[in-house]
């Protein structure tokens, strides 16, 4: 976990694509994508048909390393509206133990708008915490201090003839754009323009990795 300041406030990044808030012991997390492997497969493309379960996992690792109370995701949770529905029967079991414990927060994205019911939780359009909004989409005109998701940002970097592509955040003063958690997320390299433009002047790639924050600035 690396420690970094944004908008006044101090947060610890996480590797695995995560951001902690520890004055609110609260994990931040953003497109989780549950179901989309079952989403294609209803349209004849086969994925293996883990993809709820080894983010859940990942979920649930993060808490208890960190030791949150609260979980808060930022959009696009489900794939789509029938998502939640689809849950694993299992799955659906460990994420209601979790949501039942934890103050968990959904936050609705684009692709979950038409969820029906989640399992526990509390769903808001987006929401306001100490000065700083919780949304799933920046709003490139609203100057005030937002972290959001959305753009699966990944950061790709050509090293002695070798392709490195990472997860990563994009910063700048007052928007902060996370990675995509779940397992089968995709992700849009951090330069492209539509980052750029959400995120504004000075936007920047953070990598964290061990114990420091790698930036890269995008231009």
């Amino acid at each position: 976990m690396v420690p970094f300041s944004f908008a006044g406030h101090e947060f610890l990044a996480l590797p695995e694509a995560a951001l902690f808030w520890p004055a609110h012991s609260a994990l931040l997390v953003a497109d989780l994508h549950f179901e989309k492997a079952s989403w294609f497969g209803r349209f004849g493309q086969f994925l293996p048909p883990h993809d709820s379960q080894a983010t859940l996992d990942m979920i649930e690792m993060l808490v208890e390393r960190t030791g949150a109370r609260a979980v808060w995701s930022l959009g696009d949770s489900f794939h789509d509206a029938d998502g939640a529905a689809r849950l694993p029967a299992k799955v659906r079991e460990r994420l209601c133990a979790l949501t039942a414990r934890l103050d968990w927060l959904w936050i609705t994205g684009n692709h979950d708008v038409g969820v029906a019911e989640t399992p526990g939780g509390r769903r808001m359009v987006e929401a306001e915490v100490d000065g700083i909004w919780l949304r799933h989409e920046a709003d490139p005109v609203d100057p005030r201090p937002e972290i959001s998701g959305h753009f699966h940002p990944k950061f790709r970097l050509s090293l002695r003839g070798r392709h490195v592509s990472r997860r990563c955040f994009v910063g700048s003063s007052s928007k902060l754009i996370l990675p995509a958690l779940g397992a089968l997320t995709g992700g849009l390299d951090a330069g492209h323009g539509e980052i750029r433009r959400a995120v504004g002047p000075g936007a920047m790639a953070l990598v964290p990795v061990a114990d420091r924050m790698l930036r890269f600035p995008l231009g």
